[in-house]
């Protein structure tokens, strides 16, 4: 009778433990609002999903007493269907985080919701340098890139190398119009000249008529002020009319490698750009990059997927230093206060009062295909852009947090 009586009650306390670890467990649900299916898919999609997952297991949450949930939607690339979906989540649904956010017009519509809300938005798909401007909040973070730092890393490269007179071929939304704002303005501070522009709807089927006009103007560079398929199918259409056989350069502001992978390198090669990320600069990236693409269809992540993956980590370690996922004010703060992160993909970054999360950006070239030797072998680093010359000086962005 004692032995058993024993037994009971060491089930009874074992059971009463896990009881207790399960109560302990602090719920946390993540919202992965991306493009899974039309211009931006590949460059987030089902992959920033997966990287969201990644993440997770990685920081080893539900062992360090966080119960995870993760629910994904497609936005459609519109600001009204995002903020409708924004508000049911945090409302209805108990999402604590939305990340992804592809189109600068999509962030700053949830971003806005996130503020009133007191909820977090990170921001690691989209591009507007006035997410951290004049759009900044308490509530949000711009991870990975921003036109800012685009324009002046591919835009100063490619006037220096004597790329004086420019054209614009431009997205018609909030995302387009910065880069090329912000590219122009690096153009000219250079002594280069904008010559004109077009504007084309966003997921253009036909770019032809594009293309003419960008040839018409004589300009010595055709700035590719778009992204994801828009890009693609822009210097496809180039290709096909002679362009830079006439002796025009394309200047892709915006490029990811999963461009890269569908136009091919006979295609593509030659072509200057800067990225946040690149899978093949250090063992850590390298070791990110297979295990992704294992998990991803063979696809290698972009830079997007990696800024995904990163944010979520340092969401995470916020939330658990904290103890709730409640407050977005505090969670935002808390990761500012750790500061500077040493990021496994991203390296040192640091996240400033107006949300801009630094780090170093590279100028990469795209190789020729007798130079790759491997899967997505497909650039050459020209140059690390440091940290502090990468994005945009804390002063200069108009945001209202900063004289707060």
């Amino acid at each position: 009778m004692t032995s058993n009586t024993s037994l009971l009650r060491a089930a009874g306390f074992a059971a009463l433990l896990a009881s207790s670890t399960v109560q302990a467990q602090t719920p946390v649900t993540i919202g992965v609002m991306s493009d899974m299916s039309s211009v931006y898919s590949d460059i987030g999609g089902k992959g920033s999903v997966e990287a969201v997952r990644m993440a997770i297991e990685d920081f080893k949450a539900e062992a360090k007493g966080l119960k995870v949930n993760i629910v994904s939607a497609d936005p459609q690339n519109k600001p009204d269907i995002a903020a409708t979906l924004a508000r049911k989540w945090y409302d209805v649904d108990g999402v604590d985080m939305v990340i992804d956010l592809p189109t600068s017009a999509v962030s700053m519509a949830v971003g806005q919701i996130a503020q009133e809300k007191n909820k977090v938005a990170l921001y690691s798909a989209s591009a507007s340098s006035d997410m951290t401007g004049k759009a900044c909040t308490p509530n949000t973070i711009h991870w990975t890139y921003d036109t800012w730092a685009l324009s002046h890393g591919t835009g100063e490269a490619v006037v220096k190398a004597g790329g004086k007179s420019w054209f614009f071929l431009t997205a018609d939304y909030a995302f387009g119009q910065a880069l090329e704002r912000d590219t122009a303005q690096v153009v000219k501070a250079n002594g280069g000249t904008v010559v004109g522009s077009v504007s084309h709807p966003l997921a253009t089927a036909d770019f032809s008529s594009f293309i003419l006009q960008a040839q018409a103007s004589k300009a010595q560079v055709i700035g590719l002020a778009n992204g994801g398929a828009d890009t693609t199918s822009a210097i496809k259409t180039a290709s096909e009319f002679g362009l830079v056989q006439g002796g025009q350069k394309l200047a892709g502001m915006l490029l990811f490698i999963s461009d890269i992978h569908s136009l091919g390198l006979k295609t593509a090669q030659g072509l200057m750009l800067t990225t946040a990320f690149y899978w093949d600069l250090n063992d850590r990236t390298r070791a990110f990059a297979k295990r992704f693409a294992a998990r991803n269809e063979g696809r290698y992540p972009t830079m997007s997927q990696a800024g995904t993956y990163s944010s979520t980590l340092a969401y995470l370690a916020a939330v658990k230093k904290l103890g709730s996922p409640d407050d977005g004010r505090a969670i935002i703060k808390a990761i500012r206060d750790a500061s500077p992160i040493d990021d496994p993909l991203f390296g040192k970054t640091t996240v400033r009062i107006d949300g801009r999360a630094i780090h170093d950006m590279y100028l990469v070239e795209v190789k020729k295909p007798s130079e790759s030797t491997k899967p997505y072998d497909y650039y050459k680093v020209v140059a690390t852009i440091p940290a502090e010359r990468a994005f945009r000086p804390l002063a200069d962005g108009g945001c209202p947090l900063v004289t707060k």
